[in-house]
């Protein structure tokens, strides 16, 4: 059984930072891409930022230059740097993760519970 755990999450200003972290536990042989989504009210999830095995990067255009995804130095972490936030970016984030449970695994999508994220004045 594989958990993904997020938190960080809460109600902050615009203009203030949080920072979501995840923490991947259970049967676990590795780890290959991370990524984090976004569920706004009323609107589909969407896809933000992920992280691949080897460090590269990608995000949703309109957080570029202000989110960072990383990799935690015990691996099976990724985390959120969410700087300069907006009103717009309110929702619940997802953590998301493909991983193999054992050397002979297929690779597979875990989710975890989201965090919420708020930003208003």
């Amino acid at each position: 059984q594989v958990q993904l755990v997020e938190s960080g999450g809460g109600l902050v200003r615009p203009g203030e930072s949080l920072r979501l972290s995840c923490a991947a536990s259970g049967t676990i042989f590795s780890i290959n891409t991370m990524r984090w989504y976004r569920q706004a009210p009323g609107k589909e999830r969407e896809f933000v930022a992920i992280v691949t095995s080897d460090g590269t990067t990608n995000y949703l255009d309109s957080v570029k230059g202000r989110f960072t995804i990383s990799r935690g130095s015990a691996t099976n972490t990724v985390y959120l740097q969410m700087n300069s936030l907006k009103p717009e970016v309110t929702a619940v984030y997802y953590c998301n993760a493909v991983i193999k449970r054992w050397v002979s695994d297929y690779a597979t999508n875990h989710w975890g519970q989201g965090t919420q994220v708020t930003v208003t004045s």
